[in-house]
């Protein structure tokens, strides 16, 4: 892997729980390239916090994460494989627009998330675990 690798919500959930796999994967890849995530991915977090505290030890977590914002490339390939996958495959909206931003950057995404997103084919899919 060079330059970025884009990890999806998954793999942060199951650090965020000290799910070694987890934790260890975040080691290797950041000794190989820079972490990065979804501003969608950061948003599920946010909304899964139930309190402050955890809002607070959340924020410190993103902290080693470059968070990649939407723009409008990734918007319409968004909607392009909504229109392609939603029907037949049941793609979801923070799916199509987290795996958008991996084909926008030409990028790897890593997620555990499979089946959801294997038949994307313009996608660099890297499995967890």
């Amino acid at each position: 892997m060079n330059g970025l690798t884009l990890l999806d919500t998954d793999i942060l959930i199951d650090a965020g729980r000290e799910i070694q796999e987890a934790v260890k994967l975040l080691e290797r890849i950041e000794g190989e390239t820079k972490l990065t995530i979804s501003v969608i991915t950061q948003m599920e977090l946010i909304v899964g916090c139930q309190s402050k505290h955890e809002y607070r030890s959340l924020e410190r977590f993103l902290s080693r994460f470059e968070a990649i914002s939407l723009n409008e490339q990734i918007s319409i390939l968004a909607v392009d494989l909504l229109r392609k996958y939603r029907l037949s495959h049941g793609l979801l909206i923070a799916d199509a627009l987290i795996a958008a931003t991996a084909i926008h950057l030409k990028i790897p995404l890593v997620s555990k998330n499979q089946k959801d997103l294997s038949f994307i084919s313009k996608l660099n899919l890297l499995a967890y675990p």
